[in-house]
């Protein structure tokens, strides 16, 4: 059932279509370029598929999503004008809410995800790079590889059963400020928070090729 603020200023009308739990992390991902189920449902992983079904069809009916052969999800028109809304949400609590991560903040598998989207593929090899992560302390799953073809990158959980080019080792937290930009990826190589295995140019290359969080400061 929708629900109502019960007022006609603008405030109240666009927070009921936009502000429901959930709705700015889904919106998030579609802008982000996914438009399948099960993508949306690794960037948003601690929603049940149950919800986030229901939460699509919502977004539907209000007119911001449209469903594609496939099938996809497409942002409409007024889904693709929230992008600075979102954009301004993120740079808000890039700076006032995201200034310590805590435990129940860190979640691998998303990290993960982000790293997918963000990786910097122009900087590895022409041809297929596999790299293989591991976290401290250990995560579920307890492995994740990155299967790099520019200019594509797939995530798996599973071994793919390629010969693994450079193995990762990292803490969790330590990997997750280096992605948003508040820790330099040299400075925790150097002091063991990540530790990388492999040929010495694709070591050398790794803070090149770690891509960064759309909110993090450019240097």
């Amino acid at each position: 059932m929708h629900t109502t603020y019960g007022q006609f200023c603008p405030v109240a009308l666009g927070a009921e279509m936009f502000a429901e739990r959930w709705t700015p992390l889904i919106l998030r991902e579609l802008l982000a370029g996914s438009h399948r189920f099960n993508d949306l449902h690794r960037g948003v992983p601690r929603i049940s598929r149950a919800l986030l079904s229901q939460r699509l069809a919502g977004l539907e009916h209000i007119g911001l999503l449209e469903r594609r052969a496939g099938p996809e999800y497409h942002l409409t028109a007024a889904g693709l004008a929230l992008r600075p809304v979102i954009e301004a949400l993120g740079r808000w609590g890039y700076e006032y809410a995201a200034t310590e991560l805590h435990a129940e903040h860190l979640d691998a598998g998303l990290l993960m995800w982000f790293l997918r989207r963000r990786l910097r593929v122009e900087h590895l090899p022409a041809g297929r790079t596999v790299l293989h992560f591991r976290f401290r302390p250990r995560s579920r799953p307890p492995a994740f590889w990155l299967v790099v073809q520019p200019p594509l990158c797939d995530l798996c959980t599973s071994d793919p059963g390629h010969d693994v080019d450079l193995f990762v080792e990292a803490d969790l937290r330590a990997l997750a400020e280096v992605f948003l930009g508040r820790l330099d990826a040299r400075a925790a190589l150097r002091d063991g928070r990540i530790d990388l295995t492999g040929p010495a140019p694709l070591r050398a290359a790794f803070p090149s090729w770690i891509g960064l969080s759309p909110f993090a400061p450019v240097a």
